[in-house]
């Protein structure tokens, strides 16, 4: 398989702005509550602008320059006219003060990133009837959380995957089943356990303790209280006494197992595909208990420049040609079935699978307002889980 970007990274997610979380108090989300828009989905659209300005994770949007062999955009451009500037982001953070600019039409957003761009006014929903090849989109990844507000779609879902198990196929020869060997049971393997370096990990957390302390009560892991944060903070302080390596570059990783100073940890199927094409002693499981994992999607500004370019662009990345070649080079699942006439590795990352996409728990931003619909508590939203992370790391 083509290897994704040497850039290509969910980068560490520090550093928050208090007040961006501090508007999603107030923000709904598909579960329940209110919010709007700067600005309303139009009802038809217009000539194309001729341009179009996107903001996108490494990878997502190739033009040939980094590899002639790999362009998705030349087309776009001669199928619409509209010229293609794109700037890369490394975390979720630096999009959303990226956005606040007004510099861009589109940006592609992970779930730790997507409300928070709502609740700032700073993207708007889309008609999706304008949009033709999202009626081929995979139902699970459509009105979620973190892609829509009250049933409104704010953007069009893009990839998908899981946050796996990985482990050193020599140290256990026979498939862990349980995360209770990166938790409970990580001083069996102390200076060797790997975890993402990220604030959004405490949900990883937050997933084991549903199964294995249900007294908790916890529904959602993005929906915490302060008793359930206290509880996941506990659990990755037992964990950090063991952790040789937390991780944001995927590289690192890699030569991590493949050195063997970490046995196992977090990871992605991607990452897995790397070290098995190199020969490395390593797997990746889905533990029984469920997992995190990501959905990324490409949302339009409230004050977009070139909003007809816009709406081309979010349809054209989600034809089934496009969204292969772009999942397929980043190294995640595409969108729909059709994509996959495309690929041939969609086995590997489980597209389509209903099944299996309903064991993860999909990036969202904690905000006061529950996620798992109580209203008698409130959350934990992302400034206390940013605060929380850095003691953990201390």
């Amino acid at each position: 398989m083509k290897r994704i970007p040497r850039t290509a990274r969910r980068g560490v997610t520090v550093g928050l702005a208090i007040t961006s979380v501090a508007l999603l108090t107030a923000c709904g989300t598909a579960q329940g509550g209110g919010g709007s828009a700067a600005s309303e989905a139009p009802t038809e659209l217009g000539d194309m602008e001729g341009q179009v300005s996107i903001l996108a994770w490494p990878g997502y949007v190739e033009d040939g320059s980094n590899d002639p062999a790999v362009d998705w955009v030349t087309p776009f451009t001669d199928d619409t006219g509209c010229k293609v500037t794109v700037k890369t982001f490394g975390t979720s953070d630096e999009a959303l003060n990226l956005m606040k600019t007004g510099d861009y039409d589109v940006v592609s957003a992970s779930g730790d990133a997507s409300l928070r761009l709502v609740a700032a006014g700073d993207v708007a929903p889309v008609n999706t009837d304008l949009i033709p090849n999202y009626e081929n989109i995979y139902p699970f990844l459509k009105d979620q959380s973190w892609n829509s507000v009250d049933g409104v779609p704010y953007g069009v879902p893009h990839g998908y995957g899981a946050n796996l198990l990985m482990y050193n196929t020599e140290v256990f020869p026979t498939a862990p089943t349980s995360w209770d060997v990166v938790f409970d049971k990580s001083g069996d393997y102390a200076g060797k356990v790997t975890a993402y370096d990220s604030p959004i990990y405490i949900a990883d957390a937050a997933v084991y303790l549903m199964a294995h302390n249900p007294e908790l009560g916890i529904e959602n892991p993005y929906a915490l209280d302060e008793e359930q944060l206290a509880a996941a903070v506990d659990l990755l302080k037992q964990q950090r006494a063991n952790i040789g390596e937390y991780w944001s570059d995927y590289l690192k990783e890699i030569q991590a197992f493949t050195t063997g100073d970490t046995v196992v940890g977090t990871s992605w199927q991607v990452i897995q595909n790397v070290l098995a094409s190199e020969g490395a002693t390593t797997d990746v499981v889905l533990p029984e208990e469920g997992a995190t994992g990501w959905s990324d999607t490409w949302m339009i500004a409230s004050e977009a420049k070139n909003p007809n370019c816009a709406y081309a662009w979010l349809d054209y990345i989600a034809s089934p040609e496009a969204n292969a070649a772009a999942t397929s080079y980043f190294g995640e699942a595409p969108s729909s079935d059709q994509a996959c006439e495309f690929r041939d590795d969609c086995e590997a990352y489980h597209a389509g699978d209903a099944d299996y996409a309903s064991q993860i728990w999909y990036w969202s931003t904690p905000i006061e307002e529950c996620l798992d619909g109580r209203t008698d508590v409130k959350c934990t939203d992302y400034a206390a889980w940013t605060a929380a992370w850095q003691e953990i790391k201390g």
